[in-house]
Order: structure tokens, then C-alpha cells, then sequence
């Protein structure tokens, strides 16, 4: 671990102005009256009530279109995770209007009542049979079924994808919104706002502990329709929660376009392609000079004023801030000549993207979970005792069962002991629990691989159905992984947006779900394709995981896995020591659009 920061710890701009923030009325917002724990914890409440009604749906959906809509496993596995990456997909549809547009608040009543459409909608189509397939035996069965086809399946993905769209453009603005409610330019809030990532990471456990145990049972014992239905309730509760907390909001002003900055600098620097950078950066346009103080750790933010300097990587993108000899004796374009501060916003996004990219193999683990793992759990003994059921479905939950115990115990505990080492508010960078999460993610799926391996050998072996149980340390191990990656990211894209990005950023985050779960059907697809032979249908397409090798698929994730956390190694020690700065620090340009920041190039320097 390289040495401990002094000025900008966790990445956060705490020399940066805080922008106005308005009330409900369209008023400054009061420090004292608005804003804090207290109007975040209206969000928090939206986003248990909502991750709980779409966590009953998506964790029990694979049962519901094998045996309901009679698709087969492998296009069901991936019908479930093509609708749960369209929904992370969307986020950035949802982060996009609010920031531009509407606002985070706006933006989750709007679309939190698109959800809750869906979710009436798939309830109602579970109670009519009219639209449905005719009833049969799809485990034992499954050539005497009919697939849904025409107007009963026309049905069924409009409701799905109501849902998917409300939920995407929902979850961004959740997570902004609460943070919202902290000042970063306060260093009292500071600390506040990184228990506000951990809190509502327990907020997500806790939503996705009562949706895989009480409403799957519901689901599993009352049928889907009363399960959608409940859902559906669950979800207009979160809007109550939220619709509460009004009073109390800080609200930002969207700003207009938040993509035009950025697409204003690679415009500029295509159409200067041909033009030569000056060696002295301080020509630049929004250059200054009479400047000689840097950070000590290598930043390129001032540690005095909060600018960004010029830095030396993604040096094509700072032809956009050539100015020309025509430019200088008429007023310039801003689609033709940008300020250095511009081109810093965008490189910080270009340098962050590696990040985001190193989670989406971790997603694709996470896919797995949520569709196989599920069908595994339903080919072993699911009894506890003589009478109680366990359904297989609610494996899920044994992870979140164990985390509403750990988050607690690590913002009380290892925070504030590895605060003290550190120096940091959040104890440990993003960067590196994003890391540690990655390396855990491993040994998920080597357990996953064993198991099988123990399962499919007693049942083909020995004709022996192995206890539910031996399930639990794949889910355990992943629950720990999720808790590190899952929030370290979010915390980290979090505190390098700006002032008017925030919502957006968050939403990329999820962006690595969205990539994650469309990989896992396209890798789900290749291993068939790859491994068939004799028209077997490969290692998991052949509707029967007696005859499957899914232990294989495992220990091929696995060997990914491993992969990825070595390349994350090497791009978050890119990303945390960044290029030599200028010392040109950045101004704003009053020939372009007001100032919409993309980004915050005071990247982590500690590394995993």
C-alpha cells in the first residue's frame, strides 16, 4: 500500500463548492432542515421495498417461465438474465434524465409507478389461465408441453420489460439521491457519507433476505399470481417511503444535456486531428500559468483550490484546446474549441472505464447464482425435517442471512479500527475493496464446482440426493464478495463524479450487471456450441443437470475469475498512480454550456 493521503482522501473533492440545492419548493435548501441520515433514510426505505419486490420476481423467475410459460432450461436461463441486464442496461437511461432533466426524485416517482405497472401486469397474467400455456409436467414431462407463444408471450415480456425498465431507471437515482443528501465540502458529512454506502448495502440485504424467504414462500405456497401481487404492494410501499420524505430532501437542479461537454471534446479533437500540441500545455485554451504547487501524491487536483491540472495521459484529447489562428480573431465554437477542463473531465471517465470493465466477469458469476445454482438447488433434498420445505429459490438468501450481521459489524468495527491506520473516512479505498471482493469471487465458484461435482456423482453413482445444505458455501463466499465489489464500486464511481453527474455515474456502475448477465448467455450459449457433440447439446444443454457437466462451466468461470482479478491488479495500479501532471490547472469556459462536470481525476492513489 503506497503512503496514506493527506489532502483528498477517498477520492472525494472536499475542496470543491457545493452546488445549490433546492427544497421541495424550489427554495436554497436549509443545512439545518434539509438533508442528513434522516431524509436519506426515506431513500433507504425505497430501495428495501423496491430490491425486495424485484428480487422476489427475478430470484424465482427461471422457476416460474420453466413451469408456467414451459420454456426450456437453457432459453430460460437466459430469458432471466437477458431482463436482468436490460434492467441494469436501463440504468443509464435513469441516470441520464435525471441528471438532464428531471431530477432524482421526479425520476423514481415516475418510474417506480412504471415498475409497479409491471408487476400488476405479470400478477394478473399468473391468475388467468387464458394467458397462459396449458398446464403439464414440465420436470418430468417437459415433450408434452407447449411453449408460450403469440399474445400469452407478448404478454409476458411487456410485463417483464415494464418492469425492467421502471427498476432500471430507479436503482441509479436510489443510491445518488441518498448520497445526495451529504455535503462533500463538509468534513463532518464526510464520514457520514460512507456510512451511508454500507447502510444502504444493508438496506439491499435486508430487501433481498425478505424477498427470497417470506415472499418466495408466498410465491411457492399461494401461487406466483399472489406473489407478483404482493410485489406489487411492496413496491407501492417504497413510493409511500420515498413520496414521505419530501420535506426533508436537498434536491439538485439537473443541468441540461450532461452528455454535450463530452461530446463537445471529441468532436473537437477529431476536427484538430492534424494540428500539432504545443510543448508548453500552459498554451492550451483555459490554460494559466503562475502556477508551481502540485499534490505530494501525484493528483493532478489542486490541493488548494480544487482545480484539476492538465495531465499528460490521453494526450489526443488535448488538440480540442488548440486554438487556431481564426479561432483567436472571432468568437470560437465550443464544438471546436473546449477548455483543458473539459478534456480533464472526459479523461477522467476514459481512466475509469478499465474498473468498470474488470466487474463484469464478476457479474457473470453472479448470473450463474440467480439461474443455475437455483435449478441445482431443485434437483437436491430440499426438506428441513418432515414437513418443511426449503424452496430452492431461497438459497439466495443464506448470504444476505449472514450480511445484515456482517455490514453492521464492519461500518461499527473494521471502519473506524482501519481508519485509524489508513487515515481514510471509509477505512479502506474503493479501489481496494473492489479488490478483495474480485479475489473472492473466485473461490465462489471453485466451491460451486466441487459441489456439483459431489452432487451429480451421488445421484448418477449411487442414486443418492444429497441434502440442500451443501449448496450454502458458493452463496456464502459470493455474499462476502458482493458486499466488497458491489459498494466499493458504487463508492468509488460515486465520489469521482461532479457537481450534476452523480446519478449518471452511479448508473455505469450498473452498467457492469447489465454486461455481466448479457455475457453470461452469450458464454452460456458459446459452451454449448463449443462442447457439443453427436448432438448432445453440450455441457449444459441437454434440460437435465444429471447429464450436464455444469462442474465444468464452474471451474471455467472460476479460471475467468482468476484472470480478471489479475488484470484488475494492473489497471487499478494504473489508474491510482495516473500520469505526471503539468500543473495547469483548469478553469471553466464561458464560450460553452454551463459547467457539468463528468468526472473527478483525483483518483485513489491506494491500490488492492
Amino acid at each position: 500500500m503506497e503512503g496514506r493521503r493527506s489532502e483528498h482522501k477517498d477520492g472525494e473533492l472536499n475542496n470543491m463548492s457545493e452546488e445549490t440545492t433546492l427544497d421541495w419548493r424550489g427554495r436554497p435548501s436549509n443545512p439545518h432542515k434539509h438533508g442528513g441520515m434522516r431524509a436519506a433514510a426515506f431513500v433507504l426505505g425505497l430501495q428495501t421495498f423496491e430490491i425486495m419486490a424485484i428480487a422476489a420476481v427475478g430470484n424465482n423467475l427461471i422457476t416460474y417461465v420453466i413451469n408456467e410459460m414451459h420454456f426450456s432450461l437453457s432459453k430460460s436461463a437466459n430469458i432471466v438474465t437477458n431482463f436482468v441486464g436490460t434492467i441494469f442496461l436501463l440504468a443509464l437511461l435513469g441516470g441520464y434524465l435525471s441528471d438532464s432533466y428531471l431530477g432524482s426524485f421526479w425520476t423514481m416517482l415516475i418510474f417506480g409507478f412504471v415498475e409497479l405497472s409491471g408487476f400488476i401486469l405479470l400478477s394478473v397474467q399468473a391468475h388467468l389461465s387464458q394467458l397462459k400455456p396449458p398446464k403439464c409436467d414440465m420436470i418430468h414431462n417437459p415433450s408434452e408441453c407447449v411453449e408460450a407463444k403469440g399474445f400469452k408471450a407478448f404478454i409476458f415480456f411487456v410485463a417483464l420489460y415494464l418492469v425492467a425498465l421502471g427498476s432500471g431507471c430507479v436503482k441509479p437515482n436510489m443510491i445518488a439521491h441518498g448520497a445526495d443528501q451529504f455535503r462533500r465540502d463538509d468534513p463532518s458529512q464526510s464520514k457520514k457519507l460512507s456510512t451511508y454506502f454500507n447502510a444502504a448495502y444493508f438496506a439491499f440485504s435486508v430487501g433481498e433476505l425478505v424477498a427470497l424467504t417470506v415472499l418466495v414462500w408466498v410465491q411457492t405456497h399461494s401461487g406466483m399470481d399472489v406473489g407478483f401481487g404482493v410485489s406489487a404492494a411492496v413496491m407501492a410501499m417504497g413510493l409511500i417511503s420515498l413520496v414521505s420524505g419530501t420535506l426533508y430532501y436537498r434536491n439538485k437542479r439537473p443541468l441540461g444535456s450532461i452528455l454535450t461537454p463530452l461530446a463537445q471534446v471529441i468532436v473537437a479533437a477529431i476536427v484538430k486531428r492534424d494540428q500539432v500540441l504545443p510543448s508548453n500545455p500552459q498554451l492550451l485554451h483555459g490554460g494559466q500559468s503562475n502556477m508551481n504547487d502540485s499534490n505530494n501524491d501525484g493528483s493532478s487536483l489542486s490541493p488548494h483550490s480544487g482545480d484539476l491540472f492538465h495531465t499528460e495521459r490521453f494526450r489526443f484529447l488535448d488538440k480540442a484546446c488548440i486554438k487556431t489562428q481564426d479561432e483567436a480573431k472571432s468568437r470560437e465554437s465550443p464544438w471546436r474549441l473546449c477548455t483543458v477542463s473539459q478534456v480533464e473531465q472526459v479523461k477522467t471517465l476514459l481512466s475509469i472505464i478499465p474498473i468498470f470493465a474488470c466487474t463484469i466477469i464478476f457479474n457473470t458469476i453472479l448470473a450463474q447464482l440467480q439461474t443455475f445454482s437455483v435449478q441445482q438447488g431443485s434437483s437436491m433434498n430440499t426438506h428441513l425435517g418432515r414437513s418443511f420445505h426449503i424452496p430452492p429459490a431461497s438459497l439466495q438468501s443464506i448470504p444476505y442471512l449472514m450480511l445484515i450481521f456482517v455490514v453492521p459489524l464492519y461500518d461499527a468495527l473494521f471502519v473506524p479500527f482501519a481508519r485509524r491506520i489508513t487515515g481514510r473516512d471509509s477505512g479502506i479505498s474503493p479501489l481496494q475493496r473492489i479488490g478483495f471482493g474480485l479475489f473472492l469471487a473466485t473461490f465462489s465458484m471453485v466451491a460451486a464446482a466441487l459441489m456439483e461435482r459431489r452432487r451429480r456423482e451421488e445421484a448418477v453413482g449411487n442414486g443418492e440426493i444429497i441434502s440442500i445444505f451443501w449448496i450454502t458455501p458458493q452463496f456464502l463466499i459470493f455474499g462476502l464478495s458482493e458486499m466488497f465489489t458491489a459498494v466499493g464500486l458504487i463508492e468509488f464511481f460515486y465520489k469521482q463524479s461532479s457537481n450534476g453527474m452523480q446519478a449518471f455515474l452511479t448508473a455505469i456502475t450498473y452498467c457492469s450487471y447489465s454486461f455481466g448477465f448479457y455475457f453470461s448467455s452469450l458464454l452460456v450459449s458459446l459452451v454449448n456450441k463449443v462442447t457439443a457433440s453427436n448432438g448432445d447439446g453440450g455441457w449444459i444443454g441437454k434440460n437435465d443437470l444429471n447429464k450436464d457437466r455444469l462442474d465444468l462451466f464452474y471451474w471455467l468461470l472460476a479460471v475467468l475469475s482468476f484472470l480478471n482479478f489479475l488484470n484488475y491488479l494492473f489497471w487499478s495500479r494504473w489508474v491510482s498512480r495516473g500520469p505526471p501532471s503539468s500543473l495547469v490547472p483548469l478553469q471553466p469556459n464561458v464560450n460553452t454550456v454551463p459547467s457539468k462536470n463528468l468526472g473527478n481525476a483525483d483518483i485513489n492513489r491506494d491500490i488492492p
